[in-house]
């Protein structure tokens, strides 16, 4: 017991320093972390098709590596650079569109608005009220708005450029990953075993499935959602299709569909005058927007078995604690601690006879 007594300042020193060392390294590594979970879940997902792409390649890993980079470039780098590029290019285009706002004239109300029971009338005579009217002094009210709404758009911006770059750490990472894959998937697995054991190793590879369940059956859901949707709006002349589809890649990965902005381009296609355009449209959306209800759960069954709730909550809070690559980072990070939390309820332990 002495001997314990003496010992324990020097053994609280050692932990002391050991907490310390830990969180200097995660401070040091803070900014590369989100980057850094992205590729992990990637990789863990994708590594099937890396060994289908390598078997191809004349079991040459580097070339495998180097197909999967650029298809990954190809897949997150490069829409989200057409997205800044379309956006500074019509900026120009907005800043009209929102001057134009008040030389609008609302039209006369159609005939058949007052023949409606009860509010009909009402209704029309509104309509024609502020048709008359106009949006005189709309101008004078907006424009103290103006600077605070110009450095918003700034500031998104900006936000896009570092989404570019955490975007190109993540190939990085994730080329390195492909390339080393087998030794650190055994080293995180005899890191597990020796924390835990069996168990240890057991929750490692619950892991592993969770990270291919959210990505399999949310994130390649939402790729092929989005991408059929922002086919549609391309092809019926919608402008601003690359940035329509990113914000309907946005909605599918939390969990919400591309309904609305589809609704939105239909009744735009309609107003502009295109009726044909606008029934390919309508039902091209309906097809579009009940593709996850068959796509995810087929897609799902193949990971982990995850509720729907969870996935929105990841999403969420992803979102607000690390930016737009909280959107992926998020439900991965929940799906893991959700699925080794069922592993652990649902263990057994052994009787004490």
């Amino acid at each position: 017991m002495t001997e314990l007594q003496r010992d324990l300042p020097r053994i609280t020193l050692g932990v002391l320093l050991i907490v310390g060392m830990i969180a200097a390294s995660f401070w040091i590594l803070r900014p590369f972390l989100p980057a850094a979970i992205w590729a992990t879940m990637i990789v863990v997902s994708t590594w099937p098709l890396l060994l289908w792409v390598q078997a191809r390649l004349w079991n040459k890993r580097a070339l495998a590596v180097i197909v999967m980079s650029f298809a990954l470039l190809m897949v997150f780098v490069m829409p989200l650079g057409l997205a800044v590029t379309a956006i500074v290019e019509n900026a120009e285009r907005f800043a009209n569109w929102l001057q134009s706002i008040a030389s609008f004239t609302l039209p006369p109300p159609p005939a058949w608005l007052e023949r409606i029971p009860i509010f009909g009338s009402p209704a029309a005579r509104l309509w024609t009220h502020e048709g008359a009217t106009g949006f005189e002094g709309l101008s004078a009210k907006v424009q103290p708005y103006a600077g605070i709404v110009t450095r918003w758009f700034l500031g998104q911006i900006g936000g896009l450029g570092v989404t570019f770059v955490q975007f190109l750490l993540t190939v990085v990472f994730a080329a390195i990953m492909y390339a080393a894959g087998e030794s650190g998937a055994a080293g995180i697995i005899r890191f597990g075993r020796r924390l835990a054991g069996e168990q240890g190793e057991a929750s490692v590879r619950l892991a592993g499935q969770a990270i291919r369940g959210v990505a399999m059956g949310v994130v390649l859901t939402a790729i092929a959602q989005s991408g059929l949707g922002g086919l549609g709006l391309a092809i019926c002349g919608v402008p601003f299709a690359v940035i329509l589809t990113a914000v309907m890649f946005i909605l599918c990965i939390a969990q919400m569909g591309p309904g609305l902005v589809l609704a939105a381009a239909v009744i735009w296609t309609y107003w502009s005058g295109d009726k044909v355009g606008g029934t390919v449209l309508l039902a091209w959306s309906l097809i579009v927007a009940t593709f996850d209800n068959f796509m995810r759960p087929m897609l799902i069954k193949r990971g982990a078995d995850l509720p729907l709730l969870l996935i929105f909550v990841g999403v969420v809070g992803g979102l607000l604690a690390f930016g737009l690559i909280g959107l992926f980072v998020g439900p991965v990070l929940l799906a893991v601690a959700y699925t080794l939390l069922q592993a652990w309820v649902a263990e057994e332990y052994p009787s004490a006879g």
